[in-house]
């Protein structure tokens, strides 16, 4: 193993753990190099079973031969940063989750076509920035059978590094991509392209003529996509406009909505497929 001890907040190597920015570590003029965080052992073993590039690991002196043993005998002769736990987080700004942190190469972003060819069941996620719930939706549409996420691009990252820990590793499980709000140049909605390939469109919202999320033309499609908005404003009026359907989840006691983190869940378990 390359071990390389932390001495310095400003040591060289150091900086994609300490001073870049996410948007630096994304990339955007040059994707082929952009580069991710992956956070704690769980996680990062996640990553390395889905077939990621591991570029650097940092780790707490204690974790060398411990929790991050089976890692480091699988990451190949890439550079360990290591040294103790008081001053890594004074180089992160954060107490390292189980002590330790993986730099990762960031995938070749798939294409909308790519994510839906073979799906039956995905979820587009509309303009939500909380890197929480980008986390958590990610978590439950693997565990509860989504095929594929479709992000607008005015969503958050998936690779953010909080978004990648609170998903538990599932953003490396489910296939993701970007999706723009309209197609360039017209004013055609994506849910339009959506329907080209074969989808049927729900927005998730409260509306006069909302259907409830049992309804038979919705567990019964073959092939449903399955909208949700942003945390505060929900969906724009366009995107209910232009759904098939809108459904909405009964409340009780006068609530009004879930968290759309809840509502994900929620609906990916009622809209799965059964066979």
């Amino acid at each position: 193993m390359r071990l390389i001890p932390v001495c310095s907040l400003t040591q060289p190597g150091i900086e994609v753990f300490a001073t870049l920015t996410e948007a630096q570590l994304r990339n955007r003029l040059e994707p082929e190099k952009g580069v991710f965080i992956a956070e704690s052992p769980k996680v990062i073993r996640v990553a390395l079973d889905a077939g990621f590039e591991p570029l650097a690991l940092l780790c707490e002196k204690r974790h060398i031969e411990g929790d991050a043993a089976d890692i480091i005998a699988r990451v190949g002769d890439i550079p360990i940063y290591t040294g103790e736990r008081e001053l890594l987080a004074q180089l992160t700004g954060y107490t390292l989750t189980r002590g330790v942190l993986c730099a990762m190469r960031r995938p070749q972003p798939k294409s909308v076509e790519e994510v839906c060819q073979e799906a039956r069941r995905i979820v587009v996620i509309e303009g939500v920035v909380d890197t929480t719930n980008i986390g958590a939706i990610f978590r439950s549409a693997a565990a509860l059978g989504i095929d594929g996420v479709l992000l607008t691009t005015d969503s958050c990252d998936p690779l953010n590094r909080r978004a990648v820990r609170v998903s538990m590793g599932s953003v490396f499980l489910v296939p993701w991509a970007w999706i723009e709000p309209t197609t360039k140049g017209t004013d055609s909605h994506y849910t339009d392209r959506l329907r080209r390939l074969g989808f049927q469109t729900v927005a998730m919202a409260l509306t006069d003529d909302s259907v409830g999320i049992d309804d038979p033309a919705l567990t019964e499609a073959t092939r449903l996509a399955i909208i949700m908005g942003t945390e505060g404003e929900g969906l724009p009026a366009t995107t209910i406009q232009a759904a098939d359907l809108v459904a909405r989840i009964p409340m009780a006691h006068g609530v009004d909505s879930l968290n759309v983190a809840a509502a994900s869940a929620v609906a990916f378990w009622q809209l799965r497929t059964r066979d």
